[in-house]
């Protein structure tokens, strides 16, 4: 599927990031591995290479603007061009609001959030420039919030509204960009802390997660979906989330303003407290990881526009 492609995948030394740079490599694509830990990029590659793949290691701190471009020019001085960008590097960090940490939080913002942005900034312009080129970016369920992952859980938020708003902007140019929410049995965790510590001596400690590590997908399960996003044969897919785990995969929805609305001309607080005593305090959303049906008319049709306003009595 993706023989002749030039492929770049950020934190691919290890987990999930490894298991996609050695399945995009058995579809065919060159890759560049990308790590800021050399030993673990040379045995993603050595690993590539013994199954007659092609990659070439890139260790750059993609949390730096100069370092990420330095990234995506290592890709076409190697292979002529860019077809893919996986970002998938990531620091991650379990602890609740009432231990928030200033550097642990700058940490996960430079490295999940400005990095994708960075590498995508490069990216982009060359894939424009050849007219073609996928980009997928690593999110995560942590975004529609779970307990002790408010940090981590923000970054990969912002993560989806650049696949939502950038897959607007790049809608007809034939550049696409789509996100994975993956799952695998990885050691993330204790290697972000080590990141961390060695990042901003924040003074995080390993945390045990109580997950039985048994129950989690093989990281290698993740990389179908990553193949198929990169590949000619999703050329038409753009700005969606994909979620894969034991067996199922889904789509997220997008964020969405709930209808029908509640109309008055004018409004103030009294008014607004009567609102959610009464229509609205029927319909608020829980938060968490949630699903729904699917969808009954496509995003083109007027049932995403202003179909009936209720009006508060």
């Amino acid at each position: 599927m993706l023989a002749g492609k030039a492929i770049v995948i950020t934190g691919s030394g290890r987990g999930i990031g490894a298991a996609c740079a050695r399945g995009v490599a058995r579809q065919g694509a060159r890759v560049i591995v990308n790590d800021v830990d050399i030993d673990a990029a040379s045995d993603t590659v050595a690993a590539i290479e013994a199954e007659g793949g092609v990659a070439t290691s890139c260790v750059a701190d993609i949390s730096d603007w100069a370092q990420a471009g330095a990234l995506i020019d290592a890709c076409v001085k190697a292979y002529g061009k860019v077809d893919g960008l996986v970002n998938n590097a990531a620091l991650y960090h379990i602890g609740g609001v009432d231990e928030f940490n200033p550097k642990v939080a700058r940490a996960l913002v430079e490295v999940n959030v400005l990095g994708p942005m960075y590498c995508i900034g490069h990216a982009a312009k060359q894939m424009l420039d050849q007219g073609s080129g996928s980009i997928v970016c690593v999110v995560s369920g942590a975004h529609m919030g779970m307990p002790g992952m408010g940090i981590y859980g923000a970054t990969k938020g912002a993560i989806a509204s650049m696949v939502y708003t950038w897959a607007m902007e790049l809608e007809g140019s034939g550049v696409r960009i789509n996100g994975l929410s993956p799952f695998g049995a990885t050691d993330i965790l204790p290697n972000s802390n080590r990141a961390l510590n060695e990042r901003y001596d924040a003074g995080v400690k390993d945390v045990e997660i109580p997950v039985q590590t048994v129950e989690i997908q093989s990281p290698d399960e993740n990389s179908p979906v990553v193949e198929y996003l990169l590949s000619d044969e999703a050329s038409e897919i753009n700005g969606q989330l994909v979620r894969i785990d034991k067996g199922e995969l889904q789509l997220y929805t997008h964020p969405a303003l709930l209808l029908p609305s509640v109309r008055r001309d004018h409004w103030n607080a009294q008014l607004v407290a009567q609102a959610f005593a009464g229509d609205l305090k029927q319909r608020l959303v829980p938060c968490g990881v949630l699903g729904m049906e699917h969808l009954p008319v496509p995003m083109t049709s007027g049932y995403w526009k202003r179909t009936e306003e209720v009006q508060v009595r």
